[in-house]
């Protein structure tokens, strides 16, 4: 047993020697920062503003996944991304390097599993925790208190039994957020409601699905529905007015971990699941998918849209990569000697991380720029080399 560990560690570093000597040629932007301990939860902050010449400020929310009692945070960093068309200084003193600050650390109770700004309030994030209850916190009432005190959310949100991952706001409606966890249920609060004590009860508990929900999303153009995926290998449409699912199928053979709506396709999303594939469904007939995506070796954990094209996505598995997809490549010819790196929609594959990666976030303002935090402690900000992609900015909506 011993020696397979080994041997899978070297496999690991040996795979990572590789991909660090390609870098050059596969990235336009690369930065690996190491952080103190693991983050299962990235999302890019919507905010972006000029910092010095040639650099731009992002913000990111991270968490912690501490261990031997060690108090958790989530926190916010500060990331300078380059800008594509600043003049470059010849001032060695004055040179620009890309690089990512910790700037905020807001004390947690528990394992930060995921955190999520609301929409129309980015300084408002929810943080699922390995605690039964979702943490409300307002960042800018956060920051005048002493950084690494007690846990002292703006809100406590009760409804749920055990913990969970999925974290959903609703871009329509104020203040709305869904909530599933691994005790079958999906909860709804109205976080802009009046709280007794800081703490809030939810205002409509769904109970359909036979095991762990893994994941909850609201549908982007119908501001009443939203998806919900399970351990129960189902994949439910809601409507928030209802009891009950409008739709309910098996879309897996295995677990369904994630699913995403597309943005700009009001009828499509997409699912990931524990068999290795990605699934995309058409929500005007969901009796079979419209396609499989295969291209992961383990377990996919998570999936989500391109922000800025209508026929790409992303997909993380248990197989360290980061894999994006484009859509419009589907069917394409291949040479017999491409055949074995996957089918011709698979664009590329990120393979920085050492170990399985816990979540990942596209960039709206900066195209195809994409930060991902994994469990051997590393955020990595990259984005893949233009000639990657160069061809499919201008391409037509698939469906």
């Amino acid at each position: 047993m011993r020696e397979e560990e080994e041997a899978g560690v070297d496999e690991v570093e040996e795979e990572f020697t590789v991909w660090k000597k390609n870098t050059p040629f596969l990235y336009d932007l690369i930065i690996s920062h190491p952080l103190e301990w693991p983050s299962l939860t990235v999302q890019w902050l919507p905010s972006a503003a000029r910092s010095n010449g040639s650099l731009e400020l992002h913000k990111l929310i991270l968490g912690t996944h501490t261990s031997d009692g060690h108090p958790n945070f989530l926190m916010i960093a500060d990331v300078h991304l380059p800008i594509a068309d600043a003049p470059q200084s010849t001032n060695t003193e004055e040179l620009s390097i890309p690089k990512v600050d910790i700037t905020q650390k807001i004390r947690v109770e528990g394992e930060v599993n995921r955190a999520r700004y609301m929409p129309q309030n980015p300084s408002v994030i929810a943080a699922k925790t390995s605690n039964s209850e979702v943490y409300v916190f307002d960042c800018t009432k956060q920051s005048v208190k002493e950084q690494g005190g007690l846990c002292e959310p703006d809100l406590r949100l009760t409804g749920h039994d055990k913990e969970g991952y999925g974290l959903s706001w609703s871009s329509f409606k104020e203040g709305y957020l869904l909530s599933g966890s691994n005790d079958c249920k999906i909860c709804l609060w109205d976080v802009s409601a009046m709280a007794q004590d800081k703490v809030l009860e939810a205002i409509h508990v769904y109970e359909a699905h036979q095991n762990v929900v893994e994941h909850v999303s609201w549908h982007v153009k119908d501001e009443n529905l939203f998806g919900s995926v399970g351990d129960d290998q189902c994949l439910m449409i809601w409507d928030m007015r209802l009891q009950k699912p409008q739709h309910s199928l098996k879309a897996h053979e295995k677990e369904v971990n994630y699913l995403s709506f597309n943005s700009f396709n009001e009828w499509i999303l997409a699912t990931a699941s524990s068999d290795t594939t990605v699934a995309l469904f058409d929500l005007r007939n969901l009796s079979s998918p419209l396609h499989l995506l295969t291209g992961h070796t383990e377990e996919v954990f998570q999936v989500e849209w391109d922000p800025n094209h209508e026929t790409v996505l992303a997909s993380t598995a248990d197989d360290r990569r980061v894999t994006v997809w484009d859509l419009n490549r589907i069917g394409e010819e291949q040479l017999t000697e491409d055949v074995d790196d996957g089918p011709p929609e698979l664009l590329f594959s990120h393979g920085g991380h050492k170990a399985k990666i816990s979540d990942f976030s596209w960039n709206k303002k900066e195209p195809w720029v994409i930060s991902s935090v994994a469990d051997d402690n590393s955020l990595q900000v990259w984005q893949m080399t233009e000639s990657i992609y160069r061809d499919d900015d201008d391409f037509a909506g698939l469906f």
